[in-house]
């Protein structure tokens, strides 16, 4: 994983100051709360069946993600527009890295798994989030490489829909970094590559009138406590595109650094589309 982009200075936050503002940040902040705990209640008590069933594969639990993420979306008033279809292959999804709500974003479209830097696991309430979810950590340390391209193999086998930033930071929601190639390695396995796919998906914020184009976007020092207040007393959202592009077959590229520049393209492409107004066919 790279270091936290920096770019240029973020605009001033938004932060609530006015009695409404507030009163704003507790109608939606409270119900999301609640819905974010009953989501982990109900998946904690399912998983206690679930997994001496199913093992590592989860055929239920995800869904629970999936409807809360929506409902926290809804609560925030963030109305999201999706185009194209999700893979029904076996393989990984990658996407562009712009903000936190990249997650809530993502999990409410499929049901996936993200792919983290171990980082993450430690951050309060959104590490143990994670961890809840099946999110899988990496290190950046090389001595765990070897480990890790094996739990990467074993999570595929399990048939799960792993999801990974190639960028390896968020930016200001205007632009895609190069792709790096490094975990892109672990899909060219014998045992994986002849049925593996990789479907890009290009995800594009559009921001609330008269604001800022790179209003949602997180990067730098920017810290997680005041952006959440902000996006919670913001009177009128914007919205958010995610588009599903055709899923590649890692078979068609002859090693890591292709695939990934093949995808970075596309996943380039599709947010600059959708930033203009233009569908995806």
């Amino acid at each position: 994983m790279s270091p936290t982009w920096r770019g240029d200075d973020p605009p001033p936050l938004p932060l609530p100051k006015a009695v409404g503002d507030w009163l704003r940040v507790l109608r939606r902040g409270v119900p999301m709360i609640l819905l974010i705990m009953l989501g982990l209640l109900v998946k904690f008590l399912l998983r206690i069946v679930e997994y001496p069933l199913f093992g590592l594969r989860r055929p239920v639990t995800p869904v629970i993600t999936t409807w809360v993420c929506r409902g926290a979306l809804r609560l925030m008033g963030v109305r999201l527009v999706v185009r194209g279809r999700p893979m029904t292959h076996r393989g990984a999804t990658v996407a562009n890295h712009a903000s936190w709500l990249d997650i809530f974003v993502l999990n409410a479209t499929r049901q996936l798994y993200f792919v983290s830097k171990s980082e993450v696991a430690q951050w309060p309430g959104i590490g143990w989030l994670a961890r809840a979810t099946g999110t899988l950590f990496i290190s950046r340390d090389p001595r765990q490489a070897k480990a890790q391209a094996e739990q990467f193999r074993e999570r595929l086998l399990a048939g799960h829909q792993l999801l990974f930033f190639p960028e390896g930071t968020s930016t200001d929601t205007l632009r895609v970094l190069p792709f790096k190639p490094t975990l892109f390695a672990a899909f060219f396995d014998e045992e994986l590559r002849h049925a593996m796919h990789i479907q890009p998906v290009s995800v594009a914020y559009h921001p609330p009138e008269g604001e800022s184009a790179r209003y949602y976007g997180w990067w730098g020092d920017m810290d997680f406590g005041p952006h959440l207040l902000a996006m919670l007393a913001t009177p009128r959202h914007g919205s958010v595109e995610v588009v599903f592009h055709p899923p590649v077959r890692v078979d068609d590229s002859p090693n890591r650094k292709t695939l990934a520049r093949e995808v970075e393209e596309t996943v380039r492409a599709g947010l600059q589309a959708a930033r203009h107004g233009v569908v995806a066919e």
